[in-house]
């Protein structure tokens, strides 16, 4: 930052002012001091033309009003922002509260306690209360309104300073021995504070003052020192907030007198005095300071006692109470901006964020990009490339260049040329190779083209003497090594790097191979360094705002009579803050001296230009600056006024000479003056008075192709109107060119205009005037321009209507979909022809939105089978999509079957699945879950009933699968039957040999029928049958437990009297491994108790047990009574293939095991 004092207002009567305070938010000044005084100033607000000029330092008083009501000294002033009032207060303890009415300050409330003088007041950051503490250690709390809140007398203290937090909890009262206690807000005591700053002294010192920044416009990084304390005899101490154990210590070495932050708590302003080399001769100083205690900038200011300072409210200005007068001091920020590219990059906080908001402002288009970047330390620029250096985590203390390296520790400074970022701490500097120069050669490029580690990033301490091989090292404990002479300033061109060290010392090193060249001195230290264009001269701004010069290549004799290289140039001028060398011309530079711009050529000064701007480019003899310091009062909001262009002198006065004496004259100026701009100016002249030859030789002067093309094409033309309208276009006079055509009767040309200017709602004007062949495709093609144009910012209605009139389907899907009219969408699809190159994008956007029928319509009727069925699946429509399969005889429905039973297994729908493998005919598939289900079933123990019921089901999928296979082969084998029958017994044999059930698919149907009608004979009583069928679940052990089936035997020969299978059926009972030791000892009880009564004896036997234990063979059972069908005539079911008795055919109109029809 730069500061400098610019105006000097003095108080009638000589009075010495003791007070000052500076209105935020609508400018008002008021001071007070001795015998009642008690002013309000305020400065006179620019207007809109003097902000176009960008003046910095309004002069005129817009109010100067005196207040009565004070008698004593008035030592205490206040402003309430919030409810615009001012609180003051005098020596004699008289409180008076001003009001504005139509202008003017009048009172509003009086508050007199008579015991003790008022010695500091503070209000909260909202405005609603007010802590009010007097010397003899009273304090009162106060409402806006004037109603007291709550008051209390801290004995035996004598009270000098408050404060409050920013969430207005927290009181500091500031004792006159020097101590800060912190209370709360209902006025009770909390804990002393600790006061590092004092450390190692002994004594009482008085506190100078407390300023706790409430954070209104946000911090500069987050968790930032906020709470500065600080003492007269010049300790000072910036604290996070009242408990922080490790505050910023700073020791200014002054007497201070008053302290404040500036608006946005960046800043921390100490005004006080500084010892002098008589006793009476002290000096009256301002220091500032950064929140992490860096020190910025001291400023003396003139008289012979500084009482108070007060910030203006958007920082750029302080004011200063001194003895009888007020002084002004501007303040020129170091704002975080660049320019690259017509783009003004610029940084500010914000409340409500806790990082930077860096704003990315296209000046050409007016538009904005945001970004929001924490711990931001500068931002740089060069040509389109910006680069951000931010402060990284607390974890890793370093600095990181934007999405590069963490590495410097340290206060940073940051330049950048075409192809090398530089950065450097104090200790080091780092250079970082971005890109790639454009016009190097191969062999140069493969020789920088090298790794990171090989040299595209390289470190050096600035003590040590690289000699330019290009070895780079990325050693980083270069960056923490120590110097006795820090660096600076550091700057940089295509060809050199100067780093310039505290003592004065300049270090010139060779790019892009970094070696040391040159070591200069210079008699002062530098802050800011600039090469010129050809690097052959360097400005240097040193602490104060001294500009000085230093020729690089001159070869001077010095005083001992050796030759040197470089030279202090004669040049000097002070108060400078900002400069900028032209881009195109060595001696040509910009320099900001306040609030006026000198240019200069060859170091003599052209008249200055009134203005506060920051120079973002100076070229082509005119000088681009923007005045952010308006820009940034409203930085969300940025306003194309505020970038201003300047001409230099040798453009005006080429320019006033061609108007006022004519271009043959000028030209032989511009001849003694050359310089490509000015051979520009003179070549649009004389096309302006169609003089195409002198037009011509500037173009060429000036290397102009494009403009020499323009007037050889101008010599071509006959007619001299139609060159007046090609000059006219050319000077982008569109409206007068268009005019022109017109009158010519040539509306072709002024549409032809209109279209290279994009300007397609005139060109559709244009065409709608007149009539032509050719117009209904330029129609079209408007039509569609104009659609763009709406659909380009997103105003997709517009651009529909415009897109049916220029027939664009292809953006007219696009607008539908982004609408979400999908009614539009669907109309669209089914207007289209079949296999039309848009239909499957118009599928996609179904899609994408879950709407499948009308996807698939869409993929259908473009031809696209396979992938409707892709949609059918990705939305889970499998149904669709096996029906889709099927009728379009795809290859892929097994896996696509696989992948939906897959999808309904994993949300356990198996019934489902089996439903659709069903439905495929994949009957293996089928009835393999259909086993599952049953078998899962039987282990659950569920009815038997049910359990068959799945059985029956799995079977019949599983009779459908074998003849599904036996009509496959037949088609396939055209020789006999056996052939025809063998190749589908060989297919089932495969089958039968990978799953179990497949051998012999009605086992646990078989099974559970037995099973349930043994049971059912049990129960009707015909035991005898009962047993008989109970006999045959004997070989069922696979399916039904074995405890259930012989428990059932037991009872069924129990009950038929039949002892001896009863007993064995006990001892097999007995003999099961799955019983517990318990239910064993029971079987073994229960067979105890029948066998002691009755023998294990069976006293029948048949004809039937003769033939079972003859062995001859395995005879068919009857499915509806379990007995063995001796027979010759019996029932055969057709689907199961099972046997019934003759005679009970007649009692069953269906298969008793599978229930078909007989």
């Amino acid at each position: 930052m730069f500061i400098y004092l610019c105006k000097k207002i003095a108080i009638p009567g000589n009075v010495r002012l003791r007070c000052i305070s500076w209105n935020k938010e609508e400018g008002f000044i008021a001071c007070g001091g001795e015998d009642g005084l008690l002013k309000v100033l305020r400065l006179e607000t620019q207007t809109d033309e003097a902000k176009i000029k960008g003046l910095a330092a309004p002069s005129n008083l817009s109010m100067n009003q005196t207040l009565e009501g004070h008698s004593g000294s008035v030592q205490v002033v206040t402003w309430n922002e919030q409810y615009h009032k001012l609180t003051t207060s005098d020596q004699n303890g008289l409180i008076i509260v001003w009001i504005i009415y139509k202008g003017a300050w009048y009172e509003e409330m009086i508050n007199n306690r008579n015991k003790s003088v008022v010695r500091s007041m503070s209000w909260n950051a909202d405005g609603q209360k007010i802590c009010i503490v007097y010397e003899d250690g009273a304090v009162i709390v106060g409402s806006v309104d004037g109603n007291r809140i709550w008051g209390k007398d801290l004995k035996g203290t004598h009270l000098c300073h408050v404060a409050w937090s920013s969430d207005s909890k927290v009181l500091l009262f500031g004792m006159a021995n020097g101590e800060i206690h912190i209370y709360d807000s209902n006025g009770n005591f909390i804990v002393k504070m600790k006061l590092s700053c004092l450390v190692n002294l002994t004594g009482t010192f008085r506190i100078a003052g407390i300023h706790w920044y409430h954070g209104t416009e946000g911090y500069v990084e987050p968790d930032c020192p906020c709470l500065a304390v600080c003492y007269e005899n010049g300790r000072c101490q910036i604290m996070r907030d009242e408990n922080d154990h490790n505050p910023v210590l700073i020791d200014t070495g002054m007497n201070v007198v008053c302290i404040q932050w500036n608006h946005c708590g960046s800043v921390l302003a100490l005004a006080g005095s500084l010892k002098g080399t008589s006793p009476d001769k002290d000096v009256n100083v301002v220091q500032f300071y950064t929140p992490f205690g860096e020190h910025l900038r001291t400023l003396k200011v003139p008289g012979k006692q500084i009482s108070a300072l007060s910030w203006e409210g958007g920082g750029l200005k302080i004011a200063l109470a001194v003895d009888s007068y007020i002084y002004f001091a501007n303040i020129r920020p170091d704002y975080k901006w660049g320019y690259c590219s017509n783009t003004v990059v610029y940084a500010y906080t914000r409340p409500d964020r806790p990082e930077y908001c860096v704003v990315f402002w296209d000046t050409k288009n007016n538009e904005k990009y945001v970004k929001y970047v924490k711990s931001l330390i500068s931002i740089t620029t060069y040509g389109d490339f910006c680069v951000l250096a931010t402060k990284a985590d607390e974890d890793q203390p370093q600095v990181r260049i934007s999405f590069h390296l963490d590495f410097i520790t340290g206060p940073l400074f940051v330049t950048m040329t075409r192809t090398h970022v530089i950065a450097a701490s104090k200790e080091a500097f780092y250079i970082w190779q971005y890109r790639v120069a454009k016009k190097l050669t191969a062999m140069e490029i493969n020789q920088v083209a090298r790794t990171r580690k090989e040299g595209r990033e390289r470190i050096y301490h600035i003590d040590d003497t690289p000699s330019g091989s290009g070895n780079g090292h990325l050693d980083y404990s270069k960056a923490v090594e120590g110097t006795r002479d820090p660096i600076c300033a550091i700057t940089a061109s295509d060809k050199i790097l100067l780093v310039g060290r505290e003592s004065g010392t300049i270090h010139r090193y060779s790019l892009p191979n970094v070696g040391i060249i040159q070591k200069y001195t210079l008699n002062c230290r530098a802050q800011q360094l600039s090469l010129n264009c050809n690097s052959s001269r360097v400005a240097i701004i040193d602490l104060s705002g001294v500009l000085t010069f230093f020729d690089l290549d001159a070869r001077v004799i010095s005083s001992t009579g050796q030759q040197v290289i470089g030279e202090q140039l004669k040049l000097e001028r002070k108060d400078v803050w900002d400069m900028k060398w032209a881009k195109d011309n060595p001696d040509l530079f910009a320099v900001m001296e306040k609030t006026r711009m000198y240019v200069f050529r060859n170091l003599d000064p052209e008249e200055p230009i009134q203005t506060s701007g920051y120079i973002c480019n100076f070229e082509d003899l005119e000088i681009k600056s923007v005045l952010l310091d308006e820009i940034l009062k409203n930085p969300e909001r940025p306003n194309k006024d505020y970038i201003i262009n300047f001409e230099i002198r040798s453009l005006r006065d080429s320019r006033a000479l061609i108007e006022e004496v004519g271009i043959e004259e000028s030209s032989q100026f511009i001849e003694d003056n050359p310089h490509p701009r000015l051979w520009r100016l003179l070549a649009e002249a004389a096309l302006q008075k169609l003089d195409l030859q002198t037009a011509e030789q500037a173009f060429v002067r000036c290397k102009d192709y494009q403009g020499i093309k323009f007037v050889k094409r101008l010599g071509n033309l006959q007619s001299e109107s139609m060159k007046q309208a090609e000059v006219a276009a050319y000077f982008s006079r569109f409206e007068e060119a268009e005019r022109m055509y017109l009158d010519m009767d040539r509306r072709d040309l002024a549409i032809g205009l209109r279209i290279k200017l994009g300007d397609w709602f005139r060109v559709l004007q244009l065409l709608k005037t007149g009539s032509g062949d050719s117009d209904d495709a330029l129609l079209e093609q408007a039509h569609n321009a104009i659609g763009d144009y709406f659909a380009d910012r997103q105003k997709w209605l517009n651009a529909v209507q415009y897109y049916v009139q220029g027939r664009n389907q292809e953006r007219l899907a696009e607008c539908y979909y982004m609408l979400e009219d999908y009614q539009g969408l669907e109309n669209l699809a089914n207007s289209l022809p079949e296999n039309n190159k848009l239909l499957p994008d118009i599928a996609h956007m179904f899609v994408r939105v879950g709407m499948c029928e009308q996807a698939v319509s869409a993929f259908l009727k473009c031809n696209r089978p396979k992938d409707a069925v892709d949609t059918c699946v990705h939305l889970n429509q499998w149904n669709k999509a096996v029906e889709l399969a099927k009728n379009h005889n795809m290859k892929e429905i097994g896996s696509l079957l696989a992948r939906y039973a897959t999808h309904l297994l994993e949300k356990n729908k198996i019934l489902d699945a089996i439903e659709l493998y069903r439905k495929a005919n994949y009957f293996f598939e089928a009835a393999k879950l259909m086993f599952k289900i049953a078998d899962e079933e039987a282990k659950k123990r569920t009815k038997p009933l049910r359990v068959k019921k799945l059985y029956v089901l799995s079977a019949l999928l599983m009779e459908q699968c074998h003849e599904q296979m036996q009509n496959a082969q037949r088609g396939k084998v055209k020789g006999s039957e056996t052939a025809s029958a063998l190749a589908g017994l060989l297919e089932e044999d495969v089958l039968s040999s990978t799953n179990r059930f497949a051998d012999n698919a009605w086992r646990g149907a078989e099974a559970y029928h037995f099973f349930i009608l043994a049971q059912r004979q049990l129960y009707k009583g015909s035991v005898d049958a009962a047993l008989k069928t109970a006999l045959h679940l004997r070989d069922y052990e696979d399916i039904i437990p074995a405890v259930e089936i012989y428990s059932l035997l037991a009872v069924c020969a129990c009950a038929n009297r039949a002892f001896d299978t009863c007993s064995k059926a006990f001892v097999k009972l007995e003999s099961l491994e799955t019983l517990s030791q318990e239910q064993r000892q029971q079987y073994e009880d229960l067979a105890l108790e029948i066998f002691t009564r009755h023998c294990p004896k069976n006293n029948k036997k048949t004809d039937l047990d003769d033939v079972l234990e003859s062995g001859d063979g395995k005879l068919p059972v009857c499915v509806a009574t379990g007995d063995p069908i001796l027979e010759y005539r019996f029932w055969m079911c057709s689907v199961c293939k099972h046997c019934m008795k003759a005679k009970e055919r007649s009692n069953y109109n269906f298969c008793p095991l599978c229930h078909c029809s007989a």
